[in-house]
């Protein structure tokens, strides 16, 4: 991955002119990086990151809440959760090519720090804040809105999909009532790069394979697998 070093580039790929740069500097800058520069320039992410942590949660918290008026105070923690998890971030953060923009340390580099999760996670949580630092909250807001814009599309269709939350659930209480036992879930398979991982999951109940489901998250397989369980049920009628 070629990295960029130019600010005005750097600007082009993020959709967002700064008017404070330092705070773009500062925010694309990871600790590994200052640790190895001599002088009183110590500049790194780690400050924007727990700033951005905040807004991030604020702006997601307010548009779930917008976006989802009939869902349960626990039902929108759980979105939220899902929106502002490690994956999701470095997901966007590919996206938008930010591992090309950030300012890393020799033994970040050879390690392939620019495709890390953890390290894209944080760095555009960063982002945010600076974002924030810049232009407030409404420019803040817009940015993470537009950067998360296909989590946010994704979190709209799982939504609509009736029942496709419940599946597990649904499935459980079939189980306790007619089995008098819970339902076992085991990952038998990933594959793919890290980014776009594809888990596969084996459902088994009393020992016996009731359903094989397969998705981007532990939790999508063992749904899909938990749905497949419950038509077989319901088909065979089994007791």
């Amino acid at each position: 991955m070629t990295p960029v070093t130019s600010i005005e580039a750097a600007q082009r790929l993020l959709g967002y002119h700064f008017h404070q740069l330092r705070l773009l500097e500062e925010a694309l800058t990871h600790k590994s990086y200052s640790n190895e520069r001599r002088g009183k320039d110590r500049t790194q992410n780690e400050r924007l990151e727990f700033l951005g942590d905040a807004v991030l949660s604020l702006v997601m918290s307010e548009y779930l809440a917008a976006e989802f008026p009939d869902s349960s105070e626990g039902g929108l923690s759980k979105l939220k959760a899902q929106l502002v998890s490690e994956a999701s971030l470095a997901r966007a953060a590919r996206r938008m090519k930010l591992g090309r923009l950030l300012r890393l340390g020799k033994g970040e580099e050879l390690s392939k720090g620019r495709e890390k999760h953890s390290l894209l996670a944080d760095a555009l949580e960063a982002l945010i804040a600076a974002v924030y630092l810049d232009g407030g909250l409404e420019a803040s807001r817009a940015f993470t809105l537009r950067v998360l814009e296909e989590e946010l599309l994704a979190t709209r269709a799982e939504q609509a999909r009736p029942g496709m939350d419940d599946y597990k659930t649904q499935l459980q209480e079939v189980c306790q009532k007619r089995f008098e036992t819970l339902p076992r879930y085991e990952t038998v398979r990933e594959s793919g790069p890290d980014h776009e991982k594809v888990f596969e999951v084996e459902l088994t109940i009393q020992g016996i394979m009731r359903g094989v489901g397969s998705g981007h998250s532990k939790k999508e397989a063992e749904q899909m697998a938990a749905k497949v369980a419950l038509a077989q049920l319901t088909a065979g009628g089994e007791g």
